[in-house]
């Protein structure tokens, strides 16, 4: 028995503790948002956040996540998370769609971390999921509009300066 804590809800799973995260959502939750790509961590396609950190699921075990928190694109809420995908829909990022679950879930984790990143930091935290339709300047566009859809709203809701 394995007890996880994924969107923020307890799941007891009856399963292995060498069991992938990628199939224990999948196959065991029905949490199918997170895709299998490859199997070997080299596309995205399954990324998650583990303790608000992006992580391959297919190839992190169950038995190695007690007491962390898991976020599937199913759970994925915020005002990081609503910036990026209000982003993605307005850049017209998704072709095909596939891999799109697992580039919100790198990119939120990039904005969480990195407010303001240039093109540099997109590229290395991008790198690794992959997108077979090649809507790669989109997915940079979308993440740089997330990025300035935050800031302003943090500067809206800054206090005034007193002068």
């Amino acid at each position: 028995m394995v007890r996880l804590k994924i969107n923020g809800s307890v799941q007891e799973l009856d399963i292995p503790s060498d069991t992938p995260l990628l199939w224990a959502l999948r196959d065991t939750l029905g949490l199918v948002g997170t895709k299998y790509g490859c199997g070997i961590t080299q596309c995205g396609a399954c990324t998650v956040h583990v303790d608000g950190q992006a992580v391959r699921a297919c190839q992190t075990y169950v038995g190695d996540l007690v007491d962390a928190e898991i976020t599937t694109i199913e759970g994925l809420s915020g005002p990081v998370a609503d910036a990026v995908k209000t982003a993605w829909i307005a850049a017209d990022v998704a072709q095909c769609g596939y891999c799109q679950p697992g580039q919100v879930m790198q990119a939120v984790a990039l904005l969480a971390r990195e407010p303001a990143p240039d093109d540099d930091a997109i590229t290395t935290a991008m790198n690794g999921n992959l997108c077979r339709c090649g809507t790669y300047d989109r997915i940079r566009a979308a993440i740089h509009a997330a990025a300035g859809a935050l800031g302003t709203a943090a500067a809206d809701t800054a206090p005034a300066e007193k002068g």
